[in-house]
């Protein structure tokens, strides 16, 4: 008899249908804590053992009127900008003090524009480029300007409208 197939108990079982049980028993305790079917959680409790987050303010204890901050003031540079990409934003400083924002995805071939730089802001993927004043095209092949996004400045935090 082979060490696979060595009697691990009362009966038959072997130690691989053993194994393979235990294996089972595993995987459906990481599928069912996964998630649920209403896509949220169900509970407010924190899930990973962490401080619970609180839904409004931020973690410097601020509230800023139930918006997340994107950036401050500080981060954006006059005359140029900075792309968010993972916030779905773009926020140029075309002059000191006047902050706009704009759609990071190309209007040519829906690429994700990369920088901003030399006041335009600038998508790699075929070369256009965007007005940081006001998304409009300095240089194709895109034709149609950058979207705007409503941002608003409250104090120094930069945060989506």
């Amino acid at each position: 008899m082979s060490d696979d197939q060595a009697l691990t108990g009362p009966g038959t079982q072997t130690r691989r249908t053993l194994l393979t049980g235990v294996g089972a028993v595993g995987a459906a305790v990481v599928l069912a804590a996964c998630g649920s079917d209403d896509g949220g959680s169900g509970s407010d409790a924190p899930t990973s053992g962490g401080p619970a987050v609180p839904s409004t303010g931020d973690a410097g204890g601020g509230d800023r009127q139930g918006s997340q901050s994107l950036a401050t003031t500080a981060d954006i540079p006059v005359g140029g900008g900075k792309v968010l990409a993972a916030e779905g934003v773009v926020i140029t400083q075309p002059t000191a003090g006047q902050f706009k924002g704009f759609s990071p995805i190309c209007t040519h071939q829906n690429c994700p524009v990369t920088n901003v730089d030399g006041g335009t802001i600038n998508c790699t993927c075929h070369g256009s480029k965007f007005s940081i004043e006001d998304g409009s095209v300095k240089g194709g092949p895109a034709t149609k300007p950058l979207p705007p996004k409503n941002i608003k400045v409250t104090g120094d935090q930069i945060s989506l409208a």
